[in-house]
């Protein structure tokens, strides 16, 4: 007897063969993929087993959203077509205002809702109160991946000096030591220092040395735009990555959100280091911080996962965006001749599935539908017009289908949606709490209430952070 088998749909596996089985099975068991195959073979070796129909779907890999600001779901829409300048001054005001461990549960709850309704089933996150987020992600059964937030600046949100947040980020670590049965014993503890410019060198000596005293992931911004670097390099002689590099903080186990602005020696530097990259174009685009390197850093061998951002920059967590701007946008980017063979479907799924998952650190435990991993995986349902008629499977994923088309999500061998049903979030709930959540936001007048003028571009007396560099180099 087994848990659940998922059966009678085509079964894209993501392994390192691309393995795809057009009539095929998943037999799943206490949260683990025990076998794959076909629908006949596995439903003969399985006869009683509780089943999940998959006829007329494709079954694929959980998808694995790189990087993650998942509890701005609270400020979804207050910056948009405005430039970086007038983005932060309007996200960084609004948070020091009013967030809190149950302002960040609220917010994170709805956005495991659309994800999950998204076909993603784990995310690697950075935001304040983190205990809040994981707190909902488990209430969920969503894989949160994520951990103690560092950012210098002035009137935190936690109200901590770094001191002070570094004691409690080394207890809560320590107390998490020995909790990671929900992750198969491989380690999901995670730090997420900012950046290299809200950060000092010295501050992230420390954090880097918390990280490795406690076997923790290390998750930060880096190079995300043209004016960071060059403020980083006029404030400390190096670039970001040559910062990091420098400090001892590229290695295994170290992703870096964004990279877009990149040198040679710097993506060899990442290649070299073992660290991984999360690639978040549609973000980039919105923000206009320009195009990462992402054939070269392929072609470097760097392991790169695809990532939404927050839902402030890219405005939805929909990870089937980034999938299609991946798979697309390299092809045409200036600097090189046109290539419409640059990346493609295959490679882009990829980095949503398996190479994500190796990206941040986890490929070992999920990513791929192959036995011993978790069983995270996704019913997409094909009888839709847009995605008729099917001749790839590939193809089919990366330029037609979006998040309406999932059906069913597994996570850990638990249904968590069935029939684009929630089985575990109220979202009727989640979305009253969090528009009334919304409804007390100040606008960047400071009035509550009112939404924001499309046509302030703001103001800002003072452009300087904590750390010195201007708000406009600050990523998000």
């Amino acid at each position: 007897m087994i848990d659940l088998l998922v059966t009678g749909g085509a079964v894209l596996t993501a392994d390192a063969a691309d393995t795809y089985i057009p009539d095929g099975a998943v037999a799943i068991e206490a949260g683990r993929i025990v076998a794959v195959g076909s629908a006949t073979e596995l439903g003969t070796r399985y006869p009683a087993a509780p089943t999940l129909d998959a006829r007329g779907c494709l079954v694929l890999p959980g998808l694995v959203n790189a990087h993650a600001h998942s509890a701005m779901t609270l400020f979804r829409g207050r910056a948009d077509d405005v430039d970086l300048q007038v983005f932060l001054e309007r996200l960084v005001a609004a948070e020091s205002a009013v967030l809190s461990a149950e302002v960040v549960r609220v917010a994170v709850r709805l956005a495991l809702a659309e994800s999950i309704r998204a076909g993603v089933t784990t995310a690697m996150d950075m935001y304040w109160f983190p205990e809040a987020g994981l707190a909902a992600a488990a209430e969920a059964g969503f894989r949160l991946v994520t951990g103690p937030t560092f950012m210098d600046v002035p009137g935190p949100p936690d109200g901590l000096d770094f001191a002070a947040r570094l004691r409690r980020a080394a207890e809560s670590l320590a107390r998490s030591a020995g909790d990671r049965a929900s992750a198969h014993a491989v380690p999901t503890r995670c730090v997420t220092p900012h950046s290299t410019y809200t950060l000092n060198p010295d501050q992230l000596l420390a954090v880097g040395e918390l990280a490795r005293e406690h076997d923790a992931l290390l998750h930060i911004h880096a190079a995300e735009n043209a004016v960071e670097v060059a403020g980083v390099r006029e404030r400390y002689g190096r670039r970001p990555v040559e910062l990091l590099h420098d400090l001892g903080l590229l290695r295994p186990g170290t992703l870096l959100a964004h990279a877009v602005h990149l040198t040679d020696e710097e993506i060899a530097l990442v290649a070299a280091s073992g660290a991984g990259v999360a690639h978040c174009p549609v973000s980039n685009l919105k923000l206009a911080s320009g195009v990462a390197r992402l054939p070269e850093l392929l072609a470097a061998g760097v392991p790169v996962g695809l990532g939404t951002d927050g839902a402030v920059s890219a405005n939805t967590l929909d990870l089937f965006g980034p999938i299609r701007a991946a798979a697309t946008l390299h092809r045409v980017t200036p600097g090189g001749a046109p290539d419409p063979t640059l990346i493609g479907a295959r490679t882009a799924l990829r980095m949503a599935t398996a190479d994500g998952a190796r990206a941040i650190g986890i490929g070992a435990l999920t990513g791929s539908i192959e036995v011993g991993k978790a069983a995270d995986l996704v019913v997409l349902d094909l009888n839709r017009p847009h995605l008729t008629p099917r001749h790839d499977p590939w193809s089919m994923l990366a330029y037609a289908a979006g998040p309406a088309d999932v059906r069913d999500t597994v996570i850990d061998g638990r249904i968590v949606m069935r029939d684009r049903r929630l089985l575990t979030i109220d979202e009727g709930a989640a979305i009253e709490d969090l528009n009334a959540l919304a409804a007390t936001l100040p606008n960047p007048s400071g009035r509550p209430g009112r939404a924001p003028d499309p046509n302030d571009t703001g103001s800002a007396p003072s452009r300087e952070g904590a750390s010195g560099v201007s708000a406009s180099g600050i990523s998000t």
